[in-house]
């Protein structure tokens, strides 16, 4: 939004119905830009990147850091704003870089006792863990 109002642009139309069909996978915005183009939906990378920092901003995306030398990632979760449950956490292959969600008992009870025990409340939607996917660990 700017200034309070939401541009309903053509561009954003195609855009979000794009997003649509690739709800809950994460992907960075070149990829977007070039999965766009590959479907015939022309539209510059500056207008992609605009388009994606409001629906972060709406809340109908998510926009995931992927560390200081990685790009961010995006996922489009709609209207219901959110990846999976309150107790999602995401871990980050270092080797191949893909972002993986995790929903686990046990780091729900860890976040249990920060807030507890600590009196610090965890954001598990900014939580992520760094380390070996399965797949480029059992090719090492």
């Amino acid at each position: 939004m700017t200034n309070g109002i939401e541009y309903k642009t053509k561009q954003r139309a195609d855009l979000v119905a794009f997003l649509e069909t690739v709800k809950g996978e994460h992907l960075t915005a070149k990829t977007i830009c070039e999965l766009l183009d590959k479907s015939g939906v022309r539209m510059g990378s500056a207008t992609v990147y605009r388009h994606l920092e409001r629906l972060v901003g709406e809340g109908l995306m998510l926009k995931y850091s992927m560390g200081s030398n990685g790009a961010a990632c995006f996922e489009y979760v709609g209207p219901e704003g959110q990846c999976c449950t309150p107790h999602c956490f995401h871990c980050v292959c270092t080797s191949c870089g893909r972002l993986i969600h995790v929903e686990c008992a046990h780091l729900a009870e860890i976040s249990g006792h920060m807030l507890e025990s600590h009196g610090f409340a965890i954001d598990p939607m900014r939580t992520v863990f760094y380390g070996v996917c399965e797949d480029c660990a059992s090719q090492e």
